[in-house]
């Protein structure tokens, strides 16, 4: 898969394409079967399909919704759609002037001429164009007139993938990983870079990495105990993770920390990917660190059970 950065970037002229349009976000079953009708319907007619998405998201720019929480960064949706066999990724800058194109500039410009559209492969409620006045019908009056089919996904799918997405965050701030794991296909993940912390881990005789997630956006699990597994330096090793503030030792500012078992290395300012698999508990104010040291060891011994399983 090529990832593209903006529309004018893709400049093959040769190519045409097979296109749906949308945010993506999770990239979980629903939309893994979206994704697999678009690369079976551009194989059958010989075209490269193509996902246009935007960033950032639309109500970041048009609502200013600096609460909104996104199931992945854009470079975990790149590196997931990487995976699933796309011919080209194409990542526009969303702005409030692209949101005033009109329907028929969007059309135009930005399917036919910029993507080389012959194909596109849409929700039955898609909307597009200034003020969202457009509807599927005119696409449909807009390929009669500029020569592309457009292939209408049932209502079905689409409530599928608007139930799954809403599942999914219900769950992780519920702290459900594992209904949250079903339903996007895969392990829910951070991404992150490791930085120095109190190294109050390391006193109990659990040390851990500190993660450092830079997108703000990013939708965070409820606080709590996790099992976790990361490829570090091309090998999987598995841990605990810590969400929340530390309250036996009064910590004031919630952090994401994670102890790896049998890892040994230097992980200062590196940038890791933590999966979670499991979750255990949550976060407990314990009476001394004595508890707190002996709860780790009892955390430490359900994750190695899990891990077995």
């Amino acid at each position: 898969m090529e990832t593209i950065q903006g529309i004018s970037q893709f400049s093959n002229t040769s190519l045409q394409t097979a296109v749906t349009i949308g945010t993506f976000d999770g990239v979980h079953i629903g939309h893994s079967r979206i994704l697999e009708r678009l690369i079976n319907s551009a194989k059958s007619a010989g075209l490269k399909s193509t996902v246009l998405t935007f960033f950032p998201h639309p109500r970041m720019v048009l609502q200013k919704d600096t609460e909104i929480k996104l199931l992945n960064t854009l470079e975990e949706k790149t590196a997931i759609m990487e995976k699933l066999g796309l011919d080209y990724l194409i990542v526009h800058p969303f702005t409030r002037e692209f949101s005033r194109l009109s329907a028929t500039e969007f059309v135009r410009d930005i399917l036919v001429n910029g993507l080389k559209t012959k194909r596109i492969i849409i929700g039955y409620d898609h909307r597009f164009g200034r003020n969202r006045n457009a509807n599927i019908q005119d696409l449909v009056s807009f390929g009669n007139t500029l020569d592309f089919e457009v292939e209408e996904i049932p209502a079905q799918e689409i409530d599928d993938v608007s139930v799954s997405s809403t599942k999914i965050r219900h769950a992780l701030l519920e702290g459900d990983i594992t209904t949250a794991n079903n339903y996007l296909n895969y392990k829910y993940m951070l991404t992150g870079t490791i930085v120095k912390g109190k190294g109050l881990g390391k006193q109990f005789g659990f040390p851990t990495a500190n993660l450092q997630i830079a997108e703000t956006y990013k939708l965070i699990p409820k606080n709590g105990v996790y099992v976790v597994q990361s490829n570090l330096d091309g090998h999987d090793y598995y841990g605990m993770m810590n969400i929340g503030y530390n309250p036996t030792v009064s910590g004031k500012d919630k952090s994401i920390e994670v102890n790896f078992f049998e890892f040994e290395g230097n992980l200062y300012d590196k940038k890791i990917q933590v999966n979670l698999l499991h979750r255990i508990r949550d976060e407990h104010k314990f009476d001394s660190v004595q508890e707190l040291q002996n709860q780790l060891k009892k955390d430490k011994e359900t994750s190695l059970t899990l891990i077995a399983k």
